[in-house]
């Protein structure tokens, strides 16, 4: 009799059971905080993001257009005063990494970070970058968010010179 009971209640049990959790907390592991955002719709994936657009904070700004290869990036600083930095480059995607590389400035590559809506680069540069620069500005630390995702604002964008900082091919 309790083998009957048991064939006919276990069907019933496993049709009870909580649904699948998530891979990451059937790991025992709850997602990072940023994972759970893209997932929630909160911020934006950067890996389904493109860079190209026109990024801003106060007087910093960097634009990104399409080239042949990868994009073009322009970026500049102005701390007045005559100090600032301005240059032109390219940059390579890979994931959330950016492999920036300003050609007027030999040795200035270096590797930023997307995310999502913003471009930040490193605290740190090769002193290669100083180049760009005058006087005590940096491009180091400069961090970005995203006020246009439009190629054609990109491409527009002087430095305090009025040089075009992302012409080039498109």
């Amino acid at each position: 009799m309790k083998r009957l009971l048991l064939g006919v209640l276990a069907p019933l049990l496993t049709t009870c059971a909580p649904s699948t959790p998530d891979t990451a907390v059937a790991n025992g592991t709850p997602p990072d905080l940023e994972t759970a955002a893209i997932a929630a719709g909160v911020i934006s994936d950067p890996a389904n993001s493109d860079i190209t657009g026109l990024y801003a904070r106060d007087t910093d700004r960097i634009c990104v257009v399409p080239d042949r290869l990868n994009y073009r990036i322009g970026a500049f600083v102005d701390y007045g005063d005559r100090q600032g930095c301005a240059g032109s480059g390219t940059v390579a995607r890979v994931g959330e990494k950016l492999q920036v590389s300003f050609a007027e400035a030999p040795g200035c590559d270096f590797e930023a970070r997307f995310e999502g809506d913003r471009i930040a680069f490193p605290g740190r540069l090769p002193d290669a970058c100083e180049k760009l620069c005058s006087r005590r500005a940096s491009f180091a630390a400069l961090d970005v968010g995203r006020l246009s995702e439009s190629v054609s604002e990109a491409s527009t964008l002087r430095d305090p010179k009025g040089r075009l900082l992302c012409a080039g091919d498109r």
